[in-house]
């Protein structure tokens, strides 16, 4: 277990540099699975989870190399249809596997998925969608079966889910027919999968909307493709430099992407700069507000737990509304030992006052956004906070302790 060591308040200066995201990665290294032609994907973030979804599909066959950002993967040989139940138990994504092994062998079999707790996560909308393509499915007690003679185009349902949707689309484009996903969820990274799946000879349309469409192919090539900035580390960084009063500027960012986020932390007094591709976040006072989550271009809820921890600096009392996840409030106990005064008021929503003065202390993070809390709120405080349990915040963001460094922060890592 890893922890990280922080001495603050912290004043961040500098150009910070995102990693390529996390949610697209994942599906992509998933989709690889589709051709048996090498794929290369650029600015592919060095994390926890992308090494653990690599080791997945090892599992199954595929040969990989990993250097620099660039993955290189030769799923030439894959010729397993179950990776392996210990490595799948630990990663939630560990689902988007079944779509392309259901299109490669007409089967996939998979251990329960893995993944933070933070909430109930169910599996529902991805089971209807592979049985809305013909698929026969079998839940066991430990694992799932998937088996069909052959795929046909259907019109499928997935509700907005983000991870059924790239299973609905992913598993179309090699079925034989029409594919319609109606519903469809229209994150960023969605987008960047179906361009990527584009660039090996897919036929999809309707990229960034809620309605796409898939005309089957007989099979796919392979490609080199680079992934987009992650949103969720940017919009992270964000809330760090918004928390501890600081200026830097941020590269890479698709204003489009962040959805609302950046137009929301305006009306609660944020200032930024934001020419060409760079953001500069300015010194600002932040006041209260109410903050909802929303699927995109709503509020992420991947950004509720960071921003938590910003609105501790706030002036008045805040209050967010958790739209998507009952479980989500984790840090806040570990947040309130520092000094803030947030109040839960149920399961989806808590009251938050500030500006509060935090103090350093043992704490430990209980998921991969709390562990991003954690760190901001570590930022703030005044004295050494040592934040236990680091292992899950580096599941989605990459070398932290190297980037908040070049930002001016006394922080190291011990494992």
């Amino acid at each position: 277990m890893s922890k990280y060591i922080i001495n603050g308040p912290a004043r961040l200066n500098g150009i910070f540099q995102p990693s390529g995201a996390k949610n697209a990665a994942l599906k992509m290294i998933a989709a690889s699975l589709l051709t048996k032609e090498k794929v290369i994907l650029e600015n592919c973030p060095d994390i926890l989870d992308v090494r653990s979804l690599i080791d997945l599909i090892e599992s199954l066959g595929a040969k990989t190399s990993f250097s620099n950002n660039v993955l290189e993967i030769d799923p030439s040989k894959v010729n397993k249809f179950r990776p392996d139940d210990k490595i799948a138990k630990k990663i939630r994504a560990s689902i988007v596997l079944v779509g392309p092994l259901i299109a490669r062998f007409n089967k996939a079999q998979i251990a329960h998925p893995g993944g933070c707790l933070i909430g109930n996560r169910p599996l529902d909308a991805h089971m209807e969608v592979f049985k809305q393509y013909g698929v026969k499915v079998e839940s066991k007690k430990n694992s799932y079966n998937f088996s069909t003679l052959k795929l046909i185009g259907a019109k499928t349902f997935p509700c907005l889910s983000v991870t059924a949707t790239e299973n609905a689309i992913m598993t179309a484009v090699l079925a034989s027919g029409i594919s319609v996903v109606y519903a469809a969820a229209a994150e960023p990274e969605i987008k960047d999968l179906i361009l990527m799946l584009r660039s090996m000879g897919a036929k999809i349309k309707g990229a960034g909307t809620h309605n796409v469409t898939i005309e089957g192919v007989k099979k796919l090539s392979g490609t080199r493709f680079r992934i987009i900035p992650d949103r969720i580390e940017i919009g992270t960084i964000v809330c760090a430099a918004l928390a501890t009063n600081s200026e830097i500027t941020i590269n890479d960012v698709r204003e489009k992407d962040m959805g609302n986020f950046i137009y929301k932390l305006e009306s609660l007094g944020a200032k930024f700069k934001i020419e060409n591709s760079q953001l500069t976040v300015l010194k600002s006072k932040i006041i209260s507000g109410k903050i909802d989550t929303r699927t995109y271009p709503g509020f992420s809820t991947d950004l509720q737990s960071p921003t938590a921890a910003l609105l501790t600096q706030a002036h008045g009392k805040s209050r967010k509304f958790e739209t998507l996840f009952e479980n989500r409030f984790n840090f806040i106990s570990e947040l309130n030992k520092m000094g803030a005064k947030i109040k839960q008021i149920n399961d989806f929503v808590i009251e938050i006052s500030g500006p509060t003065n935090m103090t350093g202390a043992k704490i430990e993070s209980s998921d991969l956004r709390a562990g991003a809390a954690l760190v901001i709120a570590g930022l703030i405080a005044k004295g050494k906070t040592v934040i236990n349990n680091i292992d899950i915040f580096e599941r989605g963001y990459e070398k932290w302790e190297n980037k908040l460094s070049n930002l001016g922060v006394e922080i190291i890592k011990e494992e």
